[in-house]
């Protein structure tokens, strides 16, 4: 099985992770460095989501810097395991961590009113499929559903020539980092009634 790169930071920093297969991308160890970088100030204490979590990369860092609890939405039963295998791996497999085998869209659908708020949601859908990102986005940012917490973040990961839109409802991206074809962009939560602005 291959490797999907090594957690950077925290308690479980140097342990590398498994990747579910050859059709996943893994968030490398450069993109992850700086993602978390910009995110280290909001990470502790944070409830988070990661969305099409292929090898849980992305939410172990989050845990591992002190996240106070991460759900990993995977529709692939393979990954889902390797997820599971990640966190044992890493000694983060305590009821702070939940892998959810489900798709992802459909998920946030019907998410339990008891789960929500998060304070931040790491997105990485196929780079190919525009609008499963643009999907996910929506419900993120819709005002009748409340996914997000005041102030929120969301981290959206995309081919970089695939930009996703500047608002979706009450979502406003507020910077873009491009890591070669791999772009992030990220979120804030706009106050309730932002939306036409």
């Amino acid at each position: 099985m291959a490797e999907a790169g090594r957690v950077i930071a925290g308690s479980a920093r140097g342990i590398h992770l498994r990747t579910p297969g050859p059709g996943t991308r893994p968030l490398g160890d450069r993109v992850k460095q700086a993602l978390f970088g910009i995110l280290e100030p909001t990470i502790g204490g944070a409830k988070v989501l990661d969305l099409f979590a292929g090898s849980g990369a992305a939410g172990i860092e989050a845990l591992s810097r002190g996240a106070a609890a991460c759900w990993f939405v995977e529709h692939d039963g393979d990954a889902a395991r390797v997820i599971a295998g990640n966190l044992a791996r890493c000694q983060l497999d305590g009821p702070e961590a939940v892998v959810i085998r489900a798709d992802a869209l459909a998920w946030l659908r019907d998410a339990a009113p008891g789960l929500v708020p998060f304070d931040l949601v790491l997105i990485d859908p196929p780079y190919a499929d525009t609008a499963i990102l643009e999907g996910a986005l929506g419900l993120l940012g819709d005002p009748a559903r409340p996914l997000l917490a005041d102030a929120g973040i969301v981290v959206a990961k995309h081919f970089w020539r695939s930009s996703p839109p500047d608002r979706v409802g009450l979502l406003a991206s507020g910077r873009v980092r491009r890591f070669g074809e791999t772009a992030l962009t990220f979120y804030q939560r706009l106050p309730e009634g932002a939306e036409g602005e």
